[in-house]
């Protein structure tokens, strides 16, 4: 299973670091992703991570201010999110999936019916 952390209210501009603990597998074998939700909206990708070679991807929402990043001694992915902005709140859900997009015949990660494994979601507040 994969759980969440690190969410939280936070002004404009400020940083939050979300972390996804996996138990049950070795999260360094598979792929990983930051999907969020916002009310009345759908889910959307926002960071991926293959686990062939570590090739990242961010949403362009988001580039620039967004880093994901894995720590597979503690079975972790993470994900720091600097500068945000008032349309950055959402539910924080983290995704894990056997097979890297690239190898499934998929343009982009974004797709949340590739991944295997979800977590419960963490809420993020970005407001004055």
């Amino acid at each position: 299973q994969l759980v969440e952390s690190g969410g939280g209210w936070v002004q404009p501009g400020g940083s939050l670091t979300l972390s996804c603990v996996a138990s049950g597998f070795t999260l360094e074998y598979y792929a990983v992703a930051w999907f969020r939700q916002a009310p009345g909206k759908e889910r959307e990708g926002v960071s991926y991570q293959s686990s062939r070679d570590g090739r990242i991807h961010y949403a362009d929402s988001v580039s620039g201010r967004f880093t994901i990043s894995r720590d597979n001694t503690d079975n972790t992915v993470y994900l720091q999110m600097n500068d945000l902005k008032p349309e950055d709140a959402g539910v924080y859900f983290c995704a894990s999936a056997r097979a890297d997009f690239e190898n499934v015949g998929v343009p982009d990660p974004w797709i949340p019916g590739l991944y295997d494994y979800w977590g419960p979601g963490t809420q993020v507040f970005v407001s004055s």
